[in-house]
């Protein structure tokens, strides 16, 4: 079954008739309350409903996460049995602006701001990104875009320029669509941001199996999207970019790209869209003796199903986000399994990580209309900024705590605690699974299992690294030999911000020049000085490090694309670029703001969200609802725009 429905958008709900009362109420028996609450406004048309439960919420004792207290869980159950009834046509669609804070906050069980509104209407799916440059011309037919990369940001970015009414071209190196998600074939790979928002907030899927999905089916998800857009004509796959040059008199991008079959072609287009990611290449120590190995080593980013390790002697260097699921998936299959650990990460517990979603909310999710919109709403809305303050620094609290500040501690003191449970009976590795930094200076991993696996019998944890590789295993720098038949690399990516391609701009410049030192700068994260018509999406800046998702700044990014040329088009010009003071003005509000975070000052050993200098140069510093409203059009007082020339 495809995880896409091939007929009609997500914010479109329609009435659904002749209900299987069975499996509705299977549905109301696990329906989210607040979800389930919203569900029924929309359907009844009963507006009082919002006030009456806002009460019951204000009078009930204070719950995390805006969960509803069990009696107000419960009356709403009876409340949605009374009313719901063997059609559901709903009576209100999508409300005022007035209306759905209402609703909103009555839903997450929270108070929400006014400049929320429009961004949750917009990512909880109830409707598409709004338009804000005006629609008078259409794009001429020789306007042409290239979108390089066939991930998560290619596809929307190729569905939205399409459906602007642009001719475009889609370039993929791989033989295979999905990004990250086709390269990631490893035991465990999953997704570590909830199912029901890590996705297209245009492309709902209400059949996901679990509430964090796998690599597999996170990537069946992607094909389903390309499957009900037509994109596969539009994708050239086994090509390979190896640069792009700007092209003053044709004000046009000559686009190089190595096809499958060998041959060298260069490409036109008008403006380039990059969506090649930043963590592309696997990240692989330079170990001595690495060649002398005897047995099988592997990235876990160039995964070889052919290597059985059952009853191996493995050997895994890393403890990051892709280590743990490794090693929670594979402990029970091995003979040993010694996990090196450079640096340990805050681990929080997650019980949904492992959990499938019931059937009963599968139904619910894609039969009772508004109830998936609004339950990514409240899902949404915990796990983005309700996260902001967490990495920000209070200086006179941080000069005396681990600690970066009261909300950066009370993190830690659900991962501390955490610990103390997990590890009552082996302080050993409590001792060595406590980072010695504030949360969120390093990306916190979700538990998939890992602390339950490093406590078997046949399994060591290590604080140390490879000091040498020997043909039969390794040596640590703590002087210790390990004997392995594998070792397997789980030491992330090397972060490239487009430093593997030549992109050369206006007169010359070359960006790999201007982005030299690893330190890019971009105009919020997307344009840049001397590169017309050069959209670098999850580029410099632009990580949502503090909460939401990858999948929320694509989205912002491809809008802020598409406006950008739609700008073009209205006003007959052929190429924009941000000035230089636009960009440096920018960029110096993003270090003032990061400066007082612990991305820049978390005393990590080590990770990728600092550069050599010490910038961080990943996160964005803006809450997701201030970077959204930024991105809503371009700003022309921040761009330099280029008309063609006439014979």
């Amino acid at each position: 079954m495809s995880l896409i429905s091939p007929d009609q958008p997500t914010y479109v709900v329609p009435p659904v008739t002749d209900v299987d009362q069975a499996a509705l109420s299977q549905a109301i028996d696990v329906a989210e309350p607040g979800a389930l609450l919203m569900a029924l406004v929309h359907l009844t048309g009963d507006t009082d409903l919002v006030d009456e439960f806002k009460a019951k919420l204000d009078a009930a004792p204070t719950t995390t996460m805006g969960e509803y207290p069990e009696s107000v869980a419960d009356e709403i159950r009876e409340r949605a049995r009374t009313l719901l009834g063997s059609a559901l046509i709903p009576r209100i669609t999508v409300p005022d602006e007035v209306l759905f804070r209402r609703m909103a906050e009555v839903c997450v069980n929270d108070a929400i701001g006014d400049e929320y509104v429009a961004h949750l209407r917009e990512q909880g799916g109830f409707e598409p990104a709004q338009p804000v440059v005006p629609r008078n011309r259409t794009p001429p037919e020789n306007f042409t875009v290239a979108v390089i990369g066939a991930g998560m940001i290619g596809l929307n970015a190729a569905i939205k320029l399409g459906e602007a009414g642009f001719r475009y071209q889609v370039f993929e190196e791989r033989d295979e669509l999905g990004g990250t998600w086709s390269r990631n074939v490893y035991p465990g790979a999953a997704v570590d941001t909830p199912s029901h928002f890590y996705s297209y907030s245009f492309e709902l899927n209400p059949r996901w199996s679990m509430y964090y999905p796998t690599g597999p089916e996170y990537l069946d998800y992607l094909h389903g999207v390309a499957r009900k857009y037509d994109l596969y004509p539009r994708i050239s796959f086994g090509t390979k970019v190896l640069g792009c040059e700007w092209v003053e008199d044709q004000q046009a991008w000559n686009v190089t790209a190595r096809h499958s079959d060998g041959t060298l072609r260069t490409h036109r287009a008008n403006a380039v869209v990059t969506a090649t990611g930043v963590l592309n290449g696997a990240s692989i120590p330079e170990i001595p003796g690495a060649d002398t190995f005897t047995g099988e080593m592997m990235h876990t980013a160039e995964w070889r199903s052919d290597v059985d390790l059952d009853g191996k002697r493995v050997v895994i260097l890393g403890t990051g986000c892709t280590s743990v699921q490794v090693v929670a998936s594979i402990a029970d299959r091995v003979e040993s399994l010694a996990v090196m650990m450079r640096q340990p990460h805050w681990v929080v517990p997650e019980g949904s990580v492992s959990e499938d979603v019931p059937d009963g909310v599968r139904w619910a999710l894609a039969n009772i209309p508004y109830f998936h919109q609004w339950f990514r709403v409240k899902t949404y809305w915990w796990a983005a900024d309700k996260g902001w303050a967490v990495p920000r620094i209070d200086e006179e609290w941080n000069a005396t705590h681990v600690s970066a500040s009261p909300a950066n501690d009370m993190l830690m003191q659900v991962c501390l605690d955490y610990l103390d449970r997990a590890f009552a009976d082996r302080p050993d590795l409590k001792a060595k699974l406590t980072p010695d930094f504030p949360p969120f200076a390093k990306r916190i991993v979700k538990d998939p299992g890992f602390f339950e696996a490093v406590k078997r019998a046949n399994v060591t944890v290590h604080s140390a690294s490879f000091s040498e590789i020997r043909p039969d295993g390794v040596v640590t720098t703590e002087g210790d030999f390990l004997p392995a038949d594998v070792i397997i690399w789980a030491t992330g990516f090397k972060l490239e911000y487009l430093s593997f391609m030549d992109v050369v701009g206006r007169d010359g410049i070359k960006l790999a020049d201007e982005w030299a030192e690893n330190n890019p700068r971009a105009y919020l994260g997307i344009t840049v000085p001397g590169f017309p018509n050069l959209f670098v999406t999850a580029g410099p800046n632009a990580a949502p490090n503090h909460g939401g998702g990858h999948n929320v700044t694509s989205e912002e990014h491809v809008h802020y694309v598409v406006e950008s040329l739609q700008y073009l088009v209205e006003n007959g010009f052929t190429a924009m670029e941000p000035t230089r003071e636009a960009t440096d003005e920018y960029n110096r509000r993003v270090d003032d703001e990061l400066d007082k975070t612990v991305w820049k000052h978390g005393g990590t050993a080590n990770g990728y969200y600092r550069n050599k200098s010490g910038r961080a140069w990943v996160s964005c510093p803006w809450r997701l609802v201030d970077y959204w409203t930024m991105l809503r059009e371009p700003a022309p007082q921040d761009y330099l725009f280029t008309t063609a020339k006439k014979d």
